[in-house]
C-alpha cells in the first residue's frame, strides 16, 4: 500500500462503504497540546492519538520518545477502531511529524494498511472540506500488536551502520553540525552519519516532494534501493517522516528510535561535529 494519500482520495474513501479509521496525531514539541487543537476542529470521524503517551513510552535511558509498551499502543489503537482488515489514515496539522510516527508505529506493529494524509489538516481545510468539533465516540477494534513490521536500530547497530552503510541524520543542519543544541545536553552527531534534514523532503505547503525529486535527493546522499540505510533524529519522531520519504523514493530504511536523545545521554559514546561525514 502507498504510504501517503491525498485529500481527494480520502474524501472519496470516507463516502464509500469501506470507510478507513481516521487518526488525528497532531503534536508539537513544546505544545500547544494536540488534544485541544483536535477538539477545536478535526476531520469528521477522526480519533485523537496522543504521541507522548500512546505512541511513545516514558522518557528515560532509551531516549525522549522510546517505543511504548505494546499493550499501551494496542489499547489505544483498538479504542480508535483499528482492526487488522480495516484501512487506517493518519494526519496531523500539516508537518507530517506526528502522523509519520503513528504510521511508522502501525507498520512496525504489523498493520500494513496505513497511509498518511499528504499535507495533513492544512491541505484538508484548504480544499474546503468539512471539520467537526468535540470528540468522537469510542470504537472497538481487534488490532493485535505484532512487532517486526519495520526495521529498528539500537545504538550499537546505528553506529555500525554509520561505518559500513548509510546513516542519515534527519535533524536541522545546525544541530547536525553541532552549532546549536536546544534540547539535548550534547551537540553534534553520530560519527559517520550524513546530514539530511527532513525539511528538504517537503514543499512549502507541507506536502511531500514528487517521487522523482525525493529519489534524486536521496540517491545523491548514497541512499539507493540496494543500500543499507538507517535514519535517526532527535528522539525518533521526525525521522519517521524521513522513512516515508525514503519509501516514496524506493528505499527501505531502518529507524534508530532512541536517536540523538539516547545516544548523547551516554558519555561513553563518541560525538562528531562539523559538516563533513565522520
Amino acid at each position: 500500500m502507498e504510504p501517503i494519500t491525498t485529500t481527494a482520495e480520502l474524501s472519496r474513501d470516507l463516502e464509500g462503504s469501506g470507510r478507513p479509521v481516521l487518526l488525528d496525531a497532531r503534536w508539537k514539541l513544546g505544545g500547544p497540546p494536540g488534544r485541544s487543537e483536535y477538539e477545536s476542529g478535526h476531520i469528521p470521524g477522526a480519533h485523537y492519538i496522543d504521541l507522548s503517551t500512546e505512541l511513545a513510552g516514558p522518557p528515560g535511558r532509551q531516549g525522549r520518545h522510546p517505543l511504548p509498551p505494546p499493550e499501551v499502543f494496542e489499547t489505544a489503537m483498538r479504542r480508535a477502531g483499528v482492526s487488522a482488515r480495516r484501512d487506517v489514515v493518519v494526519y496531523d496539522g500539516g508537518d507530517t511529524i506526528g502522523a509519520a510516527r503513528a504510521w511508522w508505529m502501525l507498520r512496525w506493529a504489523g498493520h500494513d494498511r496505513v497511509r498518511v494524509l499528504d499535507g495533513g489538516l492544512r491541505a484538508w481545510s484548504a480544499a474546503g472540506l468539512p471539520l467537526e468539533r468535540g470528540t468522537v465516540a469510542r470504537e472497538e477494534g481487534d488490532f493485535t500488536v505484532r512487532p517486526g513490521g519495520m526495521k529498528v536500530l539500537d545504538a550499537d547497530e546505528a553506529a555500525a551502520l554509520a561505518r559500513s552503510g548509510l546513516l542519515l541524520d534527519a535533524r536541522a543542519g545546525e544541530r547536525y553540525r553541532g552549532e546549536v543544541e536546544p534540547i539535548d545536553s550534547v551537540a553534534g552527531h553520530i560519527p559517520g552519519a550524513v546530514g539530511a534534514p527532513t525539511a528538504a523532503n517537503m514543499t512549502e505547503d507541507g506536502r511531500f516532494l514528487p517521487r522523482e525529486a525525493l529519489a534524486e535527493r536521496f540517491h545523491a546522499l548514497g541512499a539507493t534501493p540496494a543500500a543499507e540505510v538507517g535514519v535517526y533524529c532527535g528522539s525518533g519522531v521526525s525521522a519517521a517522516q524521513q522513512v516515508i520519504a525514503l519509501e516514496l523514493a524506493g528505499v527501505e530504511a531502518a529507524l534508530y528510535v532512541g536517536s540523538w536523545s539516547e545516544w548523547s545521554a551516554d558519555p561513553s559514546r563518541p560525538v562528531a561535529k562539523g559538516p563533513e561525514r565522520g
